[in-house]
């Protein structure tokens, strides 16, 4: 099995964490940045996309698809962050921290569970909090799979919606729902990473009111019974308190699973 382990990075050539975790990361950029990450990661497999496909990440992360699967000959395409600083498993109530080589026998053992089941798509969970581990429920197939972490498999033929940039992975997880009626996430790992913490990326175009905008448009694309707004959150003892509305929806795939 040919598995490929990339990531999209933009205007933070010396913010790719990832490969201090990955240093066989493939790392994609613009071309008048090629130079300036080259020189700040040295030994990096670093790749320049063509002129005019950095900007949106949604487009990005179509082109690394074709580019792995058509032009490379991958037969799974991991989609990483350039953020991620690790991926972890809970075991005997300890959580455990993958190394690279052991993240990739988890790439490939669990790519070869999704190919069974009909998957072309699967990831980790979301949330480390050990609260949020069911563990009874080791597998979900309904579950959000968010962007720090996402795994296609060859013969996928899903792709992001260039229109939202800045909701690209929920719409991808409702994607997969809709065509292929499974998404399978591994509940008792997660990854860990600097979302929002750093400049550069999609920090670059985001802002609140492009946030409810795309919030409007992922609503207008699958509807409101689909994707919920939360105004909600929930402190450790679960009483609900009102908070502002939180821009990263709740979806609601209308069929049968977990």
């Amino acid at each position: 099995m040919k598995i490929s382990v990339v990531n999209l990075s933009y205007k933070r050539p010396k913010g790719v964490l990832t490969l201090e975790y990955l240093p066989f990361l493939r790392v994609y950029v613009d071309p008048s940045e090629e130079a300036e990450y080259r020189k700040a990661n040295p030994g990096a497999d670093i790749v320049a996309c063509p002129k005019g496909i950095q900007g949106n990440v949604s487009r990005v992360r179509n082109y690394i698809l074709r580019e792995e699967f058509e032009q490379r000959g991958a037969d799974v395409v991991l989609i990483v962050d350039d953020d991620l600083n690790g991926v972890y498993i809970w075991e005997k109530n300890q959580r455990v921290r993958l190394n690279a080589d052991a993240l990739m026998m988890f790439i490939e053992k669990y790519s070869r569970l999704a190919e069974e089941w009909g998957a072309k798509f699967w990831g980790v969970n979301v949330n480390q909090d050990k609260q949020v581990y069911r563990e009874n429920t080791p597998f979900a197939t309904l579950s959000f799979v968010g962007g720090p972490f996402q795994c296609f498999l060859k013969g996928n033929e899903c792709f992001y919606d260039e229109r939202l940039p800045l909701k690209e992975d929920y719409d991808m997880t409702l994607q997969q729902l809709n065509k292929y009626r499974i998404v399978m996430r591994i509940n008792k790992a997660y990854y860990v990473a600097k979302q929002s913490e750093q400049t550069g990326g999609c920090a670059a175009y985001r802002t609140i009111e492009r946030e409810r905008e795309q919030m409007a448009a992922l609503r207008k694309k699958w509807g409101g019974k689909i994707v919920a707004i939360d105004r909600n959150k929930r402190s450790h003892n679960l009483k609900k308190i009102k908070a502002l509305v939180d821009y990263n929806p709740l979806i609601h795939a209308p069929i049968s699973g977990v």
